[in-house]
């Protein structure tokens, strides 16, 4: 079963978008795929259960139960490969 991933940001399209193309094509380039969507941080609850992974360019405000990836060092390029790498590590599990 593919993994489900929400990206996250203030309004769920600018810098949700860009994190979530490079993520996408970090992990084609090493063989693995998986279901995405993007929100805003307003609706973060609503997807509660929903998704095995959130990487967020804002911080998110709310008691989730999937793990939590700052998404910013794909914007900034600062720490960009380990951020990657986690992300990577925790859909491959």
């Amino acid at each position: 079963m593919s993994k489900h991933v929400l990206f996250v940001c203030a309004t769920g399209i600018a810098t949700s978008t860009e994190v979530a193309e490079k993520v996408i094509a970090y992990c084609k380039e090493r063989g693995l795929k998986f279901d995405y969507s993007q929100a805003n941080v307003a609706s973060v609850p609503a997807h509660e259960g929903e998704v095995d992974l959130i990487v967020s360019t804002t911080k998110i405000p709310y008691e989730v139960s999937a793990p939590v990836v700052r998404g910013l060092p794909l914007i900034t390029g600062i720490g960009e490969e380990k951020t990657l790498e986690k992300i990577y590590n925790i859909l491959k599990e």
